[in-house]
């Protein structure tokens, strides 16, 4: 059998019978959710057991497209599967200041309750080849994998790829804000602005099924928010809980292959001096008006620091197809900055950049995944939240872990950040006494990070009791 067919009607049958543990992965059809479940399934896939990621043939393919080490992808326990793409619309993103929630990815998330079928499918095709099978869904696919209860030789476990911090004073503030055990900090940020009413209902509807799932796992790290790890676990009653983050497992996991060409901004980038670039990017959710993108070039400009900007819109619903309609540098700006700074318009090694030691700055968006992955390498952030989780991620960064500066608090997002403010927040974070002490903060959270994914550090000890606990 090809252990890499993606062929959804794949003949399974001479996978062992007697083999112990087979594990089907589900992850949500969002790039950065594709990626940590990606991850996470080659770390369990390196323990020589079979995993069957399965999700869309449109976002399998870009998972696979966009992941940093295709040497994990050629592990032969690393099956793929690709689900029929349930017909949706893949509109454009448009730019809106009032809200920057990427609603032209609804389509996608409400086509992806329709895998519904084909997950059961797979799952009691996979059933019958081993004693026990472990189902581990992304946390907004859990209306997808409701079947797994009717299963018996089946259990889930929940994936959750954001912060601790973040859902935990969500749900305070969504169920009235009764009183908490403890002070909540002053200065969080609100809801307001968050989410639309329609990503709540989705999110709703999959709580209902959260009551099958026998644990959850957590793409975070006790070193980062160990304590709201801890306050967490308290409502999670009788799961079972484990911190594994953060799920690309540090440097070792993110080498790029020998046989990859170098991208050209890490060339750039080896020839300056350390710390002294900022790497600007807001992620694959954010898109931002023609003012906006005019105010952040001339602040960068007038930062008079070094930079690497990957100027992006959001992703469509389906990368694939066609064409996304790009905004509009100032003009001359390039050309302006050449000898300061380079712009990427397509897509940036992050890890690597992150990681390279001429990188003394972040500015941006505080997905969880940039989040995690500015603090494994040491890097202080200049956060600029723009819808979701991302606010109170950045409040995390600046005003509990304090290592990073905010570009503009979520209470005046409405308002257009102006080039002097960003000019001023690039130039305290990367030359000013105040950015020194954030940046040794942030390489001092860093070391710890990293020390908590390698053998015997607190992350690697939770990821090898959830390996011990599926393999019982």
């Amino acid at each position: 059998m090809d252990t890499h067919s993606t062929d959804p009607s794949l003949d399974l049958s001479n996978i062992s019978k007697q083999a112990e543990v087979v594990v089907i992965v589900v992850p949500f059809p969002c790039q950065s959710h594709l990626n940590q479940l990606l991850h996470l399934s080659c770390f369990i896939a390196s323990h020589n057991i079979p995993i069957h990621y399965a999700t869309t043939a449109t976002h399998l393919r870009q998972a696979k497209l966009r992941f940093n080490n295709t040497t994990h992808l050629r592990n032969s326990q690393l099956h793929f599967h690709e689900f029929p793409t349930p017909d949706f619309i893949s509109p454009p993103p448009t730019p809106n200041r009032s809200t920057k929630f990427p609603t032209h990815l609804q389509p996608t998330v409400d086509s992806s309750i329709h895998l519904r079928q084909p997950m059961a499918a797979l799952l009691h095709r996979i059933s019958g080849t081993a004693r026990r099978v472990i189902v581990i869904h992304d946390l907004l696919m859990s209306y997808v994998v409701q079947d797994v209860a009717n299963v018996p030789n089946a259990e889930s476990y929940a994936f959750n790829p954001t912060s601790r911090f973040s859902p935990y004073f969500d749900g305070w503030q969504l169920n009235g804000e009764p009183i908490l055990e403890e002070t909540p900090p002053e200065g969080l940020p609100s809801l307001d602005g968050c989410y639309t009413t329609e990503f709540i209902n989705f999110i709703t509807l999959q709580a209902d099924f959260l009551k099958f799932t026998t644990g959850y796992i957590y793409n975070s790290c006790r070193s980062i928010e160990g304590a709201y790890i801890d306050l967490i676990a308290k409502d999670q009653f009788n799961k079972l809980i484990w911190a594994i983050g953060p799920s690309n497992l540090g440097s070792d996991s993110d080498k790029r292959n020998s046989h990859t060409p170098k991208h050209n901004c890490l060339e750039w980038l080896d020839k300056q001096a350390p710390n002294s670039i900022l790497y600007v990017s807001f992620g694959t959710t954010t898109t931002m008006t023609d003012e906006e993108i005019k105010e952040l070039a001339i602040g960068l400009e007038q930062s008079e620091q070094k930079f690497i900007w990957v100027f992006r819109d959001a992703d469509k619903g389906d990368i694939f197809a066609g064409e996304v309609k790009k905004g509009k540098l100032p003009e001359g700006f390039e050309d302006r900055v050449k000898e300061v700074g380079i712009v990427v318009t397509d897509w940036a090694p992050q890890v690597e950049i992150l990681g390279h030691p001429s990188t003394g700055g972040f500015m941006s968006h505080c997905g969880w995944n940039s989040c995690l992955e500015s603090i494994t390498m040491g890097v202080p952030i200049a956060a600029w939240p723009m819808h979701s989780d991302q606010p109170k991620n950045a409040f995390l960064v600046t005003d509990i872990l304090k290592v990073g500066l905010p570009v503009n608090t979520w209470e005046q997002r409405e308002k257009t950040v102006t080039s002097s403010t960003i000019a001023k927040v690039v130039k305290k974070l990367m030359a000013s006494k105040e950015g020194e002490e954030i940046r040794k903060r942030a390489e001092e959270l860093g070391a710890l990070t990293r020390k908590a994914v390698e053998e015997g550090g607190v992350s690697r000890m939770e990821l090898d009791s959830f390996i011990a606990h599926i393999t019982r």
